[in-house]
C-alpha cells in the first residue's frame, strides 16, 4: 500500500572530476595557486557533499527529551490497542522493528516538534584526497543534512495536511499494520487491520472534510514518503546522545513488554 520512494544518489563530486589528483595535493602542499585553491573549497561546500555531511542536533538536551517523550507515546499507542496485542509475538516484534519510526514521525508532526542541527567539522580537503571518499562504519551512520532535509519534508507535508487526533489515530493503525513485512504469521490477520484502518480514515474524512474528494490520496502519499525516513538517521539523531551503544530495538522491545 505504502510504497518506499525517494532514493538519494550519490553522485561524485564534479568538482573533482576534472582535477588530477597529484596536482591538487601538489597546489595545496605549495600554496602556489590560491585561486585554484579558493575555487576547489567553493566546489567542496556547493556541491553534493554537502548534503552528505554529517549534522548533529544543536540543542540536544531539549530536543532528545521530547523525542524521548514522542517514543514512549508512540509505544504506548502501539500497546493500547487491543487488535495488536491479539498478534503472535514474533509478529508483534517484527511490526515494531519496521513500522516504529514511521510512528515516531507521525509523532513528531502531531506534536509540532522543531528542531535543528549543526554540522559535525568537516575532514580537511587534504585528508579526503590522502585517504579518498571511503568512510568508516561509525562515520556511515551519521545522520547527514540530505536525511535531515527528507525528515523535515515530511514534517512539513503532514503539518500543511492539518490532521485531527482521530486521521493521526487511524493513519498510524494504517502503518503499523503492514502486511508487507516479512515472515509474517498471522499476514491475512494483519491485512484486514490495515484495511479497517483504511476504512476508519476514510469515513473520518469523509465526515471532517467532505468537500476535500482528494484528501485521502494525499494522506496516503505523505504516509508513504514518511516510510523513506531512515531508521538510522532517527536513532543516530534523536536517541544516540541519550541511550549510548545501546541497542534500540532492544530497548523497543523492553519498553513495549513493560507490565
Amino acid at each position: 500500500m505504502f510504497p518506499l520512494e525517494g532514493k538519494i544518489t550519490n553522485s561524485t563530486c564534479s568538482g573533482y572530476q576534472d582535477q588530477h589528483p597529484h596536482a591538487i595535493l601538489y597546489n595545496i602542499l605549495s600554496c602556489r595557486d590560491s585561486s585554484h585553491f579558493k575555487h576547489l573549497n567553493a566546489t567542496v561546500h556547493n556541491c553534493h557533499c554537502e548534503q552528505r555531511r554529517a549534522v548533529y542536533l544543536k540543542n540536544p538536551q531539549v530536543t532528545c527529551q521530547v523525542a524521548s517523550s514522542v517514543l514512549v507515546k508512540t509505544i504506548c499507542f502501539m500497546r493500547s490497542l487491543p487488535s495488536f496485542s491479539l498478534l503472535p509475538s514474533g509478529d508483534q516484534s517484527s511490526l515494531l522493528r519496521h513500522c516504529w519510526v514511521p510512528l515516531f514521525v507521525l509523532g513528531l508532526a502531531q506534536e509540532k516538534m522543531v528542531f535543528e542541527v549543526t554540522h559535525v567539522p568537516n575532514s580537511s580537503i587534504l585528508r579526503q584526497i590522502l585517504l579518498g571518499s571511503g568512510l568508516t562504519e561509525k562515520e556511515a551512520e551519521q545522520p547527514t543534512l540530505a536525511g535531515v532535509h527528507n525528515l523535515r519534508t515530511c514534517l512539513h507535508d503532514l503539518w500543511n495536511l492539518d490532521l485531527s487526533p482521530k486521521e493521526y489515530a487511524y493513519l498510524k493503525g494504517a502503518l503499523l499494520f503492514n502486511p508487507a513485512v516479512k515472515g509474517l504469521s498471522a499476514l491475512l490477520f494483519v491485512e484486514g487491520l490495515q484495511q479497517e484502518a483504511q476504512r476508519a480514515l476514510q469515513q473520518v474524512i469523509h465526515l471532517l472534510h467532505p468537500e476535500d474528494s482528494g484528501r485521502f490520496s494525499h494522506i496516503l502519499l505523505a504516509a508513504s514518503a514518511v516510510q523513506t525516513v531512515s531508521h538510522s538517521l532517527v536513532t543516530e539523531l534523536f536517541f544516540k546522545p541519550v541511550i549510548g551503544n545501546t541497542n534500540m530495538i532492544h530497548l523497543l522491545t523492553e519498553m513495549l513488554l513493560l507490565q
